[in-house]
């Protein structure tokens, strides 16, 4: 089975764009093994928009850029290959590609027995310049059924940014991995935002067809393609990828692995948040509580409040996991501090029950012992507490 757990792996477009080369795709794959992302579960290997001509050959074929790609595909797949890792190739449902090189529309078959004769293991189908009298879901099921048409097992990741609800149907028409929302920017407010619009989805994504909130722009400092904005701290960087193992969704690394500072390349292999992403029942995480947080209003005028509400920015969820363990996790989208309250009833836990949560700090492993009735945390402004929980018999 393709995609039993979240899709792990590298993609080239964050960091790259149109900048990329047969010797870069090696020695990223090299870095990949070297550094231990591969051990970490990191396998597929993605070449992102950008890699052909602007026009197909005489036989109507994609064709690398030879000054791109001097060895043709199949020799980089090979090299890949015997990295121990998978290789991924990008494509479009449109007429032409997001870059404006010539895409898939109406050659579904002929590009996917291409994709497959180079030993192509991932497919990564955007979807730009797409007609207006197209049919959006037709032109997925088509290509998915290109893809199985070679023989050969390809993960299909179906990139839509989220048209036409793709959570209610990309399941059904063989998509591994389905994007559903715009592309993210490395900066604070993209990433929250795309959580935020996920969290009433996720219900739907599950082993084999997974909902993709998008590449990680974990580590990369504002360099790159998508560096817009303000730049994230250590603790934002730290926030985005543990909301994505919280969500079980697919991860891609978008940095430069060559240059990632060590504290990101440590993060991207925490063994604690690999676990969660990568629990073996592929749960979607639970809402507990969404609330405001309150600061403080210095600009209060005589008769106004001294404090100001920020809607829907702390969050309390909860995820099921595998072998008895459960996630919770805390979250503080604002940039005030704040106290965010957990009653343990509300995760099915009442004081009646005779039983209490035993908590693990998830980013330390440091125990916190057992909680019983209540548990609440103050967290920081745009930062997270994220524990790994088990249940404990009350002594209390």
């Amino acid at each position: 089975m393709l995609a039993k757990l979240p899709p792990l792996g590298w993609n080239s477009w964050n960091t790259f764009g149109e900048k990329i080369s047969d010797s870069l795709i090696r020695e990223m794959a090299d870095i990949i093994v070297e550094h231990g992302y591969r051990d970490a579960g990191y396998e597929y290997l993605v070449i992102d928009d950008c890699w052909s001509l602007r026009d197909r050959d005489e036989n109507g074929l994609l064709v690398p850029d030879p000054e791109k790609f001097p060895y043709g595909m199949k020799a980089l797949a090979d090299y890949v290959h015997a990295k121990g890792l998978k290789f991924g190739m990008y494509s479009c449902a449109g007429v032409m590609t997001c870059a404006g090189y010539p895409s898939s529309y109406d050659h579904e078959f002929t590009d996917a027995q291409t994709f497959a004769s180079w030993g192509v293991d991932f497919l990564k189908y955007d979807f730009c310049n797409f007609p207006e009298t197209g049919d959006c879901r037709t032109r997925y099921q088509t290509m998915s059924m290109a893809l199985k048409s070679t023989g050969r097992d390809i993960l299909f990741s179906a990139c839509n940014w989220g048209q036409k609800e793709p959570w209610k149907w990309m399941r059904s028409v063989g998509a591994h991995m389905y994007r559903s929302t715009g592309d993210i920017m490395d900066n604070y407010r993209s990433f929250t935002d795309i959580f935020r619009s996920q969290l009433d989805n996720l219900c739907m994504s599950a082993a084999g067809s997974f909902n993709d909130m998008d590449m990680l722009t974990v580590g990369m400092g504002g360099k790159g393609n998508v560096g817009v904005g303000k730049t994230c701290t250590y603790e934002e960087y730290r926030m985005q990828f543990a909301l994505w193992c919280l969500c079980s969704v697919p991860l891609m690394l978008g940095a430069d692995l060559r240059s990632v500072a060590p504290e990101y390349e440590a993060l991207m292999k925490h063994p604690g948040l690999l676990r969660i992403d990568q629990d073996a029942e592929c749960r979607s995480p639970y809402v507990i509580r969404k609330g405001s947080v309150f600061t403080s209003n210095p600009d209060a005028k005589e008769g106004e409040m001294p404090w100001r509400q920020i809607p829907d920015s702390s969050y309390t969820i909860f995820r099921h996991l595998s072998d008895g363990e459960f996630a919770l996790a805390f979250i503080n989208l604002s940039e005030a501090e704040s106290t965010i309250h957990c009653e343990l009833v509300d995760l099915g836990l009442p004081v009646s029950s005779g039983f209490a949560l035993d908590v693990r700090d998830a980013f330390t492993g440091e125990s916190l012992g057992a909680k019983r009735d209540y548990f609440n945390q103050h967290v920081p402004g745009h930062d997270m507490r994220l524990y790994l929980c088990r249940l404990v018999r009350s002594h209390a």
